[in-house]
């Protein structure tokens, strides 16, 4: 009787898990093929640990499911490595994943007929595509509302700008085939209720059927040149840049093309979703009032100093940082080092394709010793500013773009 879905008919860990458990560590697992019959390694003899291999400063939130914040200064990579990549679980990881079996169904009542894909298939028979794509929760920067809404109290670092690899979305849904009567795509994944119970859904969202065919939409099975880490996704992940990660489904099974809006889990109710018309902070309006997010605000974020540092006000200090603006791109960055009374402009490097984050850089001059704060303003191509403080409040808690800023002592 096998101990576990990881183990085959003979008692030895199937080479699909062995490729999971490597792909979680970072690393190959070393004389792999002497493991014992029915051993488990040390490593996962608990619930899989996305720990394993992250770097020291990332900040739990919670681990039930898992949710990992990543500090501002660690968000200095032009790409984000996987170490220092913010994690959001709605639900617990697969217990199993069968890599080698996987497969990718595309259905719903606007395909022509349901079709079924391998991972081999995918990468086989269609062009493979690489773009840098900002992933970000609709729920970064929630601890900075005021009144404090409920949700993950997330700081400024849940986004990331990882490389990832695989098919256009459009490329599969033309090899299906589409109804003319197409307005929405949803996503099911393999991720398990807190609770356990297989009958209970974690998350199902998805996007209008434009953003699905946009040359960026991606079904990936690489991230940064590697198998995607199972704690992001592995084997195969919906990845949507520049709208909430949300809709950028892990551990991908199916994906279904709607002939209305997907109704998916966290798509109804007011879930993902913000008040049509402001509203006062601390005020709720009914569920009719609010619409589905969906690209994300202009935002920055300064990753050198780290806050807290201690600089010399004799010498020019070095700022650096990334920004980005959902469907957008920025167009200019400025920073403050005098509370947002003025405005210094910075350089700011063009995007490596579309929707990947830009980086800035700029030199200031302190003008004597003391405490100071260096803010930081995207404006994007559409001449939209990031706010000097909180933005429209809803009771959600989302799309927090207000300055990001930092506080130095000069000595």
């Amino acid at each position: 009787m096998n101990p576990s879905p990881l183990f085959n008919r003979r008692g030895f860990l199937k080479r699909s898990s062995l490729a999971a458990m490597a792909g979680l560590l970072g690393t190959e697992i070393a004389l792999a093929d002497r493991l014992p019959r029915h051993y488990l390694p040390l490593a996962f003899r608990l619930e899989p640990d996305p720990m394993t291999g992250k770097h020291k400063d990332m900040i739990v939130l919670n681990d039930k499911p898992w949710n990992i914040e990543t500090p501002a200064h660690l968000l200095d990579d032009p790409v984000t490595p996987a170490e220092k990549m913010f994690i959001r679980n709605n639900g617990l990881i697969p217990d199993s994943i069968d890599a080698a079996g996987w497969t990718l169904t595309i259905n719903g009542e606007s395909v022509n007929a349901p079709k079924t894909y391998t991972l081999n298939d995918l990468k086989k028979r269609f062009k493979t595509y690489t773009y840098q794509l900002v992933l970000e929760c609709a729920g970064n920067g929630r601890a900075n509302y005021s009144p404090q809404t409920a949700g993950n109290q997330w700081g400024e670092g849940a986004v990331s700008c990882a490389e990832w690899t695989g098919v256009r979305l459009k490329d599969i849904l033309a090899d299906v085939g589409l109804k003319n009567d197409a307005v929405y795509i949803g996503y099911f994944g393999k991720d398990l209720h807190v609770s356990k119970d297989p009958t209970k859904p974690v998350i199902s969202r998805g996007v209008p059927i434009q953003k699905a065919m946009e040359d960026e939409t991606l079904i990936a099975w690489a991230m940064n040149g590697k198998d995607i880490p199972v704690t992001h996704g592995f084997p195969l992940r919906l990845v949507v840049g520049g709208w909430p990660a949300s809709v950028s489904g892990k551990w991908l099974h199916t994906l279904s093309v709607r002939n209305k809006v997907h109704d998916g889990a966290k798509m109804t109710g007011k879930s993902y979703k913000v008040p049509v018309n402001p509203v006062e902070p601390g005020v709720d309006p009914p569920e009719d009032q609010f619409k589905i997010i969906e690209s994300m605000p202009v935002k920055s974020v300064i990753t050198f100093p780290k806050t807290g540092a201690l600089i010399d006000p004799d010498k020019p200090l070095t700022l650096r940082g990334q920004a980005w603006a959902g469907d957008r791109a920025v167009k200019q960055m400025f920073v403050s080092y005098d509370f947002g009374a003025t405005w210094l402009p910075c350089t700011l490097k063009a995007p490596r394709n579309r929707l990947a984050w830009q980086q800035w850089s700029t030199e200031v001059k302190l003008p004597r010793k003391g405490y100071y704060e260096i803010w930081a303003r995207a404006v994007d191509d559409a001449g939209v500013s990031q706010p000097m403080v909180m933005p429209q409040w809803n009771p959600e808690g989302y799309c927090n773009n207000a300055c990001h800023r930092i506080a130095v002592k000069g000595v």
